[in-house]
């Protein structure tokens, strides 16, 4: 007994490996519904959209970074099909260069999925640069602010842009952050001058120190991390990259508890065996 639990000990490292891979990997191949709780900051972004009346104007900043998407492309997502779910015309940018491509395929992948049109039912702009000075710019004239989409269609030649003129006519702001400019920047230049309501997302890291914006009511909501991208795609009804990611992430953190019980059990047995030999 005791050479075989000494030889589980010595296990070589890489099955341990293989055992977490197959964990992480099961999950996404084969999604499965794992409980998950809707926390009050997730529902108070649902509950807002959900008010929303059909042909409101909401502003979806992606303000992210290819090192930010597997946190924040599945709130992206999900926020879009509410959005065109509720018939809520959608305006996308970035505050960040590298964030444009991403969020062009977000778009374009759920307005697809939808049957929205572009210029009618939802915009690209694309990046705007100047991080706060460009929040300032929109604030005052979106059209000096943009004045072409990402595609290089004038503005004012859009039809859901006609009558548009400023920060003031957007119903609702969504800042999805991976740092600065993000949500931060939004409230202190745009929301507190437009007066228009605040929502945001973060990664899970982040997540603590928005929480003071969020208890005074400064944001009107906070999806953190994969979490509150699964919490909103519960709220959908959709078995989203969110929910699946979770289910992996859970399935993961499961073999690792139970490989540190597992062996601190043998580890345990051994010593007896040896205290018993002496």
């Amino acid at each position: 007994m005791t050479d075989f639990v000494l030889r589980l000990l010595r296990l070589d490292r890489r099955v341990i490996f293989l055992l977490i891979a197959v964990a992480t990997l099961l999950p996404l191949l084969y999604p499965v519904s794992l409980p998950i709780r809707v926390s009050p900051e997730v529902q108070r972004v649902y509950d807002y959209m959900e008010k929303l009346p059909a042909g409101s104007l909401m502003l979806l900043s992606m303000d992210f970074e290819p090192g930010g998407k597997p946190e924040l492309y599945p709130m992206a997502v999900a926020l879009l099909r509410h959005a065109f779910q509720k018939n809520i015309k959608v305006l996308g940018m970035t505050l960040w260069p590298a964030g444009a491509g991403i969020a062009e395929i977000a778009f374009t992948e759920v307005a697809r999925e939808k049957g929205k049109e572009k210029g009618v039912d939802y915009v690209f702009l694309g990046y705007a640069p100047g991080d706060a000075s460009a929040v300032i710019s929109m604030g005052q004239d979106f059209h000096a602010a943009f004045p072409a989409d990402y595609y290089g269609t004038k503005t004012a030649d859009i039809p859901l842009l006609q009558k548009v003129r400023s920060l003031r006519d957007m119903q609702y702001v969504m800042s999805l952050s991976v740092g600065f400019p993000g949500i931060d920047t939004w409230y202190v230049y745009g929301k507190e001058k437009y007066g228009f309501e605040l929502g945001g997302g973060c990664t899970a890291v982040s997540a603590p120190r928005f929480y003071p914006l969020l208890d005074t009511g400064q944001i009107n909501g906070l999806l953190g991390g994969l979490r509150g991208a699964a919490e909103y795609e519960v709220l959908l009804g959709v078995k989203g990259k969110a929910m699946a990611g979770m289910a992996a992430q859970s399935a993961t953190h499961f073999v690792i508890i139970f490989l540190i019980i597992v062996c601190n059990a043998l580890y345990f047995l051994t010593g007896q065996a040896r205290g018993r030999q002496r």
